[in-house]
Formats: structure tokens, C-alpha cells, sequence
């Protein structure tokens, strides 16, 4: 029987697809998604969408999905179906847009209550806000008086208050990694989250563990907590605090932990995907415009004297040559685009080729070129080049002064490293991602494309092949808002991943009798 879950700060459903994705060796879900929280109603749009397709696939509605996400159907259209209404109906029931701490406790108690049905061996996931714990959050504001009162220090309290009410066998809670150093009122953030969880409330213990470390009898480490994604098969350095929380009153033991793997790179997991252009903003855009802007850039660097200049500019000039055969900007669907991947690829990779790609689709979903400034043009084909020259991202430090930015932060008077020194970073092909984070929504000049032709920012798609969301993904909303749910969200090849150990968990706890265990716990 599968195992319930429910999902708070779903997000677009990263974490809740990797757990409602694994199967048992009978070919059944393990796992039951019964609900999902999300208070944005975009990203709730897109989990709804994406229940309603774990009810329609393998039925004959499945290829009205397909209909509607390739955009050969309207919303409206797609919603007259009536596999599709039922589907939605049925799918409204499982994801929730509510704001939790702002929505009544009773509501919410409520739809926890029904969805769990009596059952009482059921997992809770999510990932509370965490813009008060990021690094980069925090550095925004130093001298902001108000941050220390910033709701979001204590949203974590929502989820423990679901557990201290609900008591789950289990929990999985996701946050950044600036959680290990956050402090409030000068007290350590995360060993007060660690003793809050550990004791919800009285009568009711949980342990916490690490994914990644045994804990050998003399404790863990904050830093123990720490996922490294790019060590477990993923193509993206990524690195989360995620917590697992074991009712005592189950008397488990964690048998595994993750199985590192290999790295994978940005072009083992994004280089079959179609090559395109880039698009030009603020001013009248065509092929011929592009084309003209490209190659005004490679006379952007005459003069420069720097190490291996000539290697760039030639890397330059090759680029855009093959930029003048490209002449798709890309669109919300590619039909029949090539889904080989280019030259042989580890065996890693290959595993993570088989999740991602869903020949079903006939193509590929929400591959579009934004749109760019030609100075912009001009600073992406040469940091592109570069980092095809060198194998890394160049500083603003290594531009030549023709492409430096006119930004007060670009440049410093006593010769130092400028503060953003990093402004546009190349996502190298030979490497895993940097980390895909909601500011891709804003603009492109942290991922720019590592092939220099192409002189682009990453595209929805791109961005949610390194978040591992699968190739029948779609997100819903407008372009900035799907680029916010894929940088907000959890890698589901990840949690597919954490979901495999949750349920040998549970699995090993059932055979000893789990449900009188809990219920027993509950009842205390």
C-alpha cells in the first residue's frame, strides 16, 4: 500500500514529484501524494496541472496533456475535456493554495486530516522560505533594521506546528545551506530549528539525521547535514541542508545513505536540447540585427593585450560564423527536436538522460531565447569564448575594458577585485551547474550558455534539466514566473533519490509493526 504524503511550501513540486514518482518492484507507486500546500498561484497552477497528469498518464486521456502543454489546445479547451475536468477536479483536492501561518490552522488541520484518512504511517516533505537563512539575502541586508523581524526567521514554526499537531512517522525538511550560519537576536538558527524538531512537544521525539553521515555516537555536525547535489548524480552544485526526522517511538535505524555518484555535466545534461539565438531587447529584433550585433562584438576586444587573446578572439570569430546559420529564437514548443545526446556520455549520465527525457512529449517544452542588449551580446560570446578557452567563468577582472560594464561595481579605483566580480558567469560545459536560484527569473548574466554561437542566457528548459525536472514538466505562467518556480524548487532526481531511503525506512519500521507503534505514540 502506498505510502501518504503530504508536501508543505511545495514550490512548482520539485521534492513532492521525486517521492510520487518511485515505484515499487511491483511496478506500483510507493509513495501517495495527497497534498500539497503552496500559497502562489502560479506555482499552484503548475501543481495542479501536475496531479491531474499523474491521474490521466497510462489512461486514453493522457495525450490531452500532451495536447494542451504543446499549446495545440487552449487552457479552455483543454478544460471542456472531461477526462481532464475530472482529472482537475479530482487534482484540486490534492493541491492547496494557502499561505501557511496566514490561513486558518483549522483549514489547513482539516485537509491534512482528510487527506490522511485515518492513516497514521504517512511522511511529511518541504522546504519553509528560506530568503531569511540565504547568504545572499542576508548580505542584501546588513543595514536593514527591520531584518531581524522578518516573518520568514520562523516560518519553519508552520511546519513544526503540522508535525506537533499531526505527528508523522517521518519528515524530510529542505532549507538553504546559509541556515548553518543564520543567527537571530544572536542565537544560532539551526540548533534552535534542530531542538524545536527533535522535541515538538511533550511525549513526542524525534531523531534527526543526515542523508549524507552517519551520526557514530558523538553527534553531527551542522555542516553533516549538508547535501552536496553535484555528488549525487546531479548536474548542479547545489548544496541544501535536508533533515530527516524519525518518530523514536518507530525504533528505526537508518540502514543507507545516499549512493554518491560521478559529477555530471552541463553538457551531458542540456547538450542535445535544440541550438538557438538569442533575441535582441530594446530595439527592433531580426536575424539580420543579431547577426550584425555579433559580430560587432568580436571588434570589442582589438587592443586588448591580455594572455591568450588570440585564442579568444578566434573562438570569437568561429562563433559568430556559426551563428549566422542559427535561425530559431526557440519557442513554448519544439516538435520533433533531436533528443540523441551528442557524442558518447557516461554511464551517469545516461541515468539521468532515461529521467528526464519523455519521448511522449515529441519534442521539447518551454525552449525559448529571451532577449538581450547587444552590449550584453557582446559580453556573453566573449565570456563564452573564454571559458571554452580556459575551462572557467571569467571575472570581470579578465574583460576587456571595451565589455566592462558601466556599473560602479564593475570597476575599483585602487586596481582590487571589483564586489561583483562574477556579474556574468558562464555555466562551462565540462562542469556541473552553479546553482539554479530564482534570480535567473531577473536576468540571464549568471547562466550564460556555455556555447558561444549561441549568445544567450539558459532557457526554462535548460534551467529545469539542471534542476532535473522532467521533459513533460510544464510550468505554468508567464516566462519570468516559470524562471521563478524552477529556481525555487527542489531537484526531483534528488528526492526521488531521499524518497528511495524514507521508504526502506518505513518499510523495515512496517515489518515491525509500525502502525501499533504509532498509534500507541499518538495516543501518549
Amino acid at each position: 500500500m502506498a505510502i501518504p504524503i503530504i508536501d508543505l511550501f511545495a514550490g512548482p513540486g520539485g521534492l513532492g514529484e521525486g517521492f510520487a514518482s518511485l515505484t515499487g518492484k511491483d511496478g506500483l507507486p510507493a509513495f501517495d501524494l495527497r497534498l500539497s500546500i503552496e500559497k502562489d498561484p502560479v506555482a499552484h497552477r503548475t501543481l495542479r496541472l501536475r496531479a491531474a497528469y499523474r491521474l490521466l498518464r497510462s489512461t486514453p486521456g493522457e495525450h490531452h496533456y500532451y495536447d494542451y502543454v504543446r499549446g495545440d489546445i487552449t487552457a479552455d479547451e483543454f478544460l471542456r475535456i472531461p477526462a481532464v475536468k475530472a482529472a482537475m477536479d479530482e487534482a484540486a483536492e490534492e493541491a492547496r493554495c494557502h499561505e501557511l501561518g496566514r490561513t486558518p490552522e483549522q483549514v489547513v488541520d482539516r485537509e491534512i486530516l482528510r487527506a490522511l484518512g485515518g492513516r497514521t504511517d504517512w511522511v511529511l516533505i518541504g522546504g519553509p522560505p528560506c530568503q531569511a537563512y540565504s547568504l545572499a539575502g542576508r548580505a542584501r541586508r546588513t543595514n536593514d533594521a527591520s531584518f531581524a523581524d522578518d516573518v520568514k526567521h520562523f516560518l519553519y514554526r508552520e511546519y513544526l506546528r503540522i508535525i506537533r499537531a499531526h505527528h508523522p512517522a517521518m519528515f524530510v525538511m529542505e532549507n538553504v545551506k546559509g541556515l548553518l550560519s543564520s543567527t537571530h537576536s544572536g542565537n544560532p538558527m539551526f540548533t534552535r530549528i534542530l531542538d524545536d524538531l527533535s522535541v515538538p512537544h511533550e511525549g513526542v521525539e524525534y531523531e534527526i539525521k543526515s542523508f549524507v553521515k552517519f551520526d557514530d555516537g558523538l553527534g553531527l555536525a551542522p555542516a553533516d547535514y549538508l547535501i552536496e547535489s553535484e555528488r549525487f548524480g546531479l548536474p548542479q552544485a547545489r548544496h541544501r541542508v535536508i533533515l530527516l526526522g524519525i518518530r523514536r517511538s518507530l525504533g528505526a535505524r537508518q540502514a543507507r545513505l545516499l549512493s554518491p555518484s560521478p559529477p555530471i555535466t552541463v553538457v551531458e545534461a542540456i547538450g542535445d536540447l535544440p541550438p538557438m539565438r538569442s533575441r535582441l531587447s530594446r530595439t527592433s529584433d531580426s536575424k539580420e540585427a543579431w547577426n550584425a550585433a555579433i559580430l560587432q562584438a568580436s571588434s570589442l576586444v582589438r587592443g586588448w593585450s591580455a594572455g591568450g587573446v588570440r585564442r579568444i578572439t578566434s573562438i570569437m570569430r568561429a562563433a559568430s560564423d556559426t551563428a549566422a546559420s542559427l535561425d530559431s529564437t526557440g519557442a513554448r514548443f519544439v516538435r520533433n527536436a533531436s533528443s540523441n545526446p551528442r557524442g558518447n556520455i557516461s554511464p551517469q549520465a545516461q541515468t539521468f538522460r532515461d529521467w528526464v527525457m519523455r519521448p511522449l512529449v515529441g519534442g521539447v517544452l518551454q525552449h525559448e531565447a529571451r532577449a538581450h542588449m547587444a552590449n550584453d551580446l557582446a559580453r556573453y560570446l566573449f565570456a563564452a569564448s573564454f571559458a571554452s578557452e580556459f575551462g572557467y567563468s571569467p571575472g570581470l577582472a579578465n574583460y576587456p575594458p571595451a565589455l566592462l560594464p558601466k556599473h560602479r561595481n564593475a570597476v575599483t579605483s585602487d586596481g582590487s577585485s571589483p564586489p561583483f566580480n562574477d556579474r556574468f558567469r558562464v555555466q562551462c560545459a565540462h562542469q556541473p551547474s552553479s546553482t539554479v536560484v530564482s534570480h535567473i527569473a531577473k536576468d540571464g548574466h549568471y547562466y550564460i550558455h556555455y556555447d558561444p554561437s549561441q549568445c544567450r542566457s539558459l532557457t526554462v528548459r535548460e534551467a529545469a534539466r539542471l534542476q532535473t525536472f522532467p521533459d513533460d514538466y510544464f510550468f505554468e505562467g508567464t516566462r519570468t514566473q516559470q524562471y521563478t518556480q524552477v529556481g525555487n524548487a527542489v531537484p526531483p532526481l534528488l528526492a526521488r533519490g531521499i524518497a528511495e531511503l524514507v521508504r526502506d525506512l518505513l518499510q523495515s519500521s512496517s515489518n515491525q509493526g509500525i502502525s501499533s507503534k504509532l498509534v500507541a505514540g499518538a495516543a501518549a
